[in-house]
């Protein structure tokens, strides 16, 4: 016979309490990262939210107390990236999921942008996330879990005129976040590329871009390619904390993952071109293989 106390007993042992996450975000005073980390906190997670401009993020302090700690942080700084990673380690005692959500997009063609341009996009973009990722590790490891987060695009596998470099720091994030998922396997850390499509958040304003000195002869073609841009349907960035966090709730996230429905049709569309270009060139580009092994046997029997 169970007593009314073991039968409470065992109904709290059915329903495992959840605990709350720790996050790491960069980028947080705008945007998606504002977003997330607001919701995150709202759900009852902890969160170490940065920004280069502390004051941006001070009423965070104010809405949720002791479950945010804001930093200032330039991911451009490695020692500054050092010290904030390893006092939100300190303040919180973990860090279950670090998210590297900072970044801009240089407006240019590829003529126009001078190299000090596209140097310091990839500083931000490239360099900064590496900075981040480099200095959480050694305490992800040593707590034998975490949860590695990068915002890409859907331009990290498609792109477009005019934002090329800014599409190409998205395909360089996306292979160093594919080659850090099987490096860190086996310590037990996750790692995920969230991939937005067009969304309403401010990163199209002129503060999240930087523009290339233009040249003349591209005024008209730059000025068709904006039209475009405005009249893209854009998705609603207070709709993507619940799928957020179905990933990094879910046993086993994928490595990949697209917020928004126009992003899978434009790439299965443009990989499917691509695949019928290698297909039609099949013949010329397996011609090209050579055999230099059987080369090198003829070559020693002589």
């Amino acid at each position: 016979m169970i007593h009314l106390n073991e039968k409470a007993s065992l109904k709290t042992e059915e329903i495992p309490v959840k605990s709350p996450k720790v996050w790491f975000i960069t980028g947080a005073s705008r945007g998606f990262g504002r977003v997330w980390a607001d919701a995150a906190l709202k759900r009852g997670d902890k969160v170490a939210a940065t920004a280069r401009k502390l004051e941006r993020i001070a009423d965070l302090n104010e809405k949720y107390g002791e479950d945010v700690l804001t930093l200032e942080l330039d991911v451009t700084r490695p020692e500054q990236v050092k010290t904030a990673v390893e006092q939100a380690y300190a303040h919180f005692g973990r860090l279950d999921i670090v998210f590297n959500n900072a970044g801009y997009a240089l407006v240019g063609t590829i003529e126009e942008a001078r190299a000090d341009d596209i140097r310091a996009l990839y500083e931000t973009n490239i360099i900064g996330p590496v900075s981040v990722i480099q200095a959480a590790l050694p305490l992800l490891r040593k707590q034998g879990s975490g949860h590695i987060l990068g915002t890409s695009s859907n331009l990290g596998h498609v792109t477009l005129p005019v934002i090329g470099y800014y599409a190409s720091s998205k395909w360089a994030f996306e292979a160093i976040h594919e080659s850090l998922a099987e490096e860190v396997k086996s310590f037990g850390i996750d790692v995920t590329i969230i991939e937005p499509g067009a969304y309403a958040t401010e990163f199209g304003s002129r503060e999240s871009l930087k523009f290339a000195q233009g040249h003349d002869i591209y005024t008209d073609f730059k000025a068709q390619f904006f039209e475009t841009l405005t009249n893209l349907e854009k998705g609603d960035p207070d709709a993507t904390p619940e799928a957020l966090f179905n990933v990094v709730d879910a046993e086993n996230p994928p490595l990949r993952f697209f917020l928004g429905s126009h992003n899978l049709p434009w790439v299965r569309q443009a990989y499917t071109e691509r695949l019928a270009t290698w297909e039609a060139w099949e013949e010329l580009s397996n011609s090209a293989q050579g055999n230099p092994d059987k080369e090198l046997a003829t070559s020693e029997i002589a």
